[in-house]
């Protein structure tokens, strides 16, 4: 009987081992090397990979080189700097070709309408939190220019200012608690990038090492405060204390949660508001401030467009500068800034896509289980698609008829997967700028060193440093 039972365990324990060996084997060497086959039989191929880390090493060591040292003048020309491996691969395999990250094989696509067909077709109270959390800004900073000179590191005052406004607008009466998880969320960003270094091998993120250790700590109080917020409103509401959980963006998801509540699924519903609010964290808050630090820098650098944006400014919205939401669709001088900032220093500089079943692409058959890389950064910056000054600032490219966002301009993607926060990215961001433009003047300090670098997203190194100048009211 207990032999019987042994050999039973074992018969068990073997076929979990070789159900493991199995599923290693097929996704780490035979799903791939299928892919690189029917990728190469299409004349698509790319440097060679090298074992466990593809082509890791050689990216990093790339980027690391073409990073090292700053920028001698202020330019836009930031492609070779950024993506260095993209530069060379592509001249050597031309507009698409396979890169591999570890054993994962990626896709680089630039030809712009395979983009578009891959995103289309496979894939008012804001407002016056806006204005308030500005005007505030605008307050302190007429102080600190009084008392200590007028050079401010702007980076880090959007930054602030844009935590305040997704507090305000995603949290509403427990911002302060707000502000706290997105100083949470903010490291855990820098540390994820951080750990992408390190993932050479297949299982890194499993290892428990100082990052990993780290991140999940730091997920896990992300994820208390969160609870305990979401517990707080809940109890108010279940105490009579309010009527509803509120007007703000976790209000909303609350009260969509109870109107199709089903105790079944509430684990469920509790995880994907979770979701929901750190996404709208990304979009809302990092995604704006950087959107702002490049265009403050443009601007102060470039005093002609300064003075055009202001003037347009107060003839649309008065002397106070403050616009009104009916009001931002009519600074266009302000919008081709915004949207020629967003080409020149996109939010990220890479779009990743997935194909969880066999497509058809153009001219291309993309098998299951590739990722698709499209690098938005040397996409903006073709001379092929933008002409010979695409690396300079030209907002003027985006007044006429023949621009066409959906073919070869998609800072925020496109189609039904494009960026969650993408209005309300654009309101904040018309809002704070027009306010500040009208209040000051600004130039670029001595102190700025201009050096951008890639943390997941596209930032200034050494932040970017200008001086204020209040104007007269």
């Amino acid at each position: 009987m207990l032999l019987t039972l042994l050999k039973s365990l074992l018969v068990i324990f073997m076929t979990l081992i070789l159900r493991v060996l199995y599923d290693t084997l097929s996704c780490y060497w035979l799903t791939p090397r299928r892919i690189k086959k029917i990728m190469a039989g299409q004349g698509v191929t790319g440097p060679k990979p090298r074992l466990l880390t593809g082509n890791i090493l050689e990216i990093s060591a790339m980027v690391s080189q073409s990073v090292s040292k700053d920028c001698d003048s202020i330019h836009h020309d930031i492609v070779g700097r950024l993506l260095p491996h993209y530069v060379t691969w592509s001249k050597q395999y031309g507009k698409r070709f396979i890169v591999w990250n570890g054993t994962d094989p990626r896709l680089c696509i630039t030809e712009t309408e395979l983009i578009k067909e891959l995103l289309m077709k496979h894939n008012s109270g804001y407002a016056r939190h806006m204005v308030e959390c500005t005007s505030r800004l605008v307050e302190r900073l007429r102080k600190e220019i009084e008392e200590g000179g007028g050079e401010v590191e702007i980076g880090e005052e959007m930054h602030q200012l844009t935590a305040d406004i997704i507090s305000r607008t995603e949290f509403g009466s427990s911002f302060e608690k707000g502000k706290e998880l997105f100083n949470h969320l903010t490291v855990l960003q820098r540390r994820c990038a951080q750990a992408t270094r390190h993932l050479c091998f297949p299982g890194s993120r499993f290892l428990p090492s100082k990052y990993n250790r780290e991140i999940k700590s730091l997920k896990k109080e992300v994820e208390r405060l969160l609870i305990e917020i979401i517990q707080s409103r809940r109890d108010c509401a279940e105490m009579g204390r309010s009527s509803s959980h509120g007007d703000d963006l976790l209000g909303l998801l609350l009260n969509e949660m109870d109107s199709h509540k089903n105790n079944n699924n509430d684990n469920n519903n509790l995880q994907l508001i979770m979701d929901e609010c750190k996404t709208f964290f990304f979009a809302g808050h990092e995604t704006t401030a950087l959107l702002l630090t490049w265009t403050m820098m443009l601007l102060a650098d470039n005093p002609r467009w300064q003075e055009n944006v202001r003037d347009e400014i107060r003839d649309v919205c008065g002397c106070d500068g403050l616009p009104s939401v009916d009001q931002l669709s009519k600074l266009t001088s302000l919008n081709k800034v915004i949207n020629e900032s967003l080409r020149l220093y996109p939010p990220a500089t890479l779009l990743p896509r997935m194909a969880f079943e066999d497509i058809k692409l153009g001219d291309l058959t993309i098998p299951k289980g590739l990722s698709i890389w499209i690098p938005v950064l040397a996409i903006h910056h073709s001379e092929e698609l933008w002409g010979k000054d695409a690396n300079e600032f030209n907002p003027e490219r985006f007044g006429g008829k023949p621009f066409a966002p959906g073919r070869h301009f998609i800072p925020f993607a496109a189609g039904p997967r494009n960026c969650i926060g993408q209005s309300f990215a654009m309101m904040e961001a018309k809002i704070i700028l027009a306010t500040l433009i009208s209040k000051f003047n600004f130039a670029i300090s001595n102190n700025y060193r201009h050096a951008p670098i890639v943390v997941l997203t596209i930032k200034p190194k050494y932040g970017v440093q200008v001086i204020l100048k209040p104007l007269d009211s």
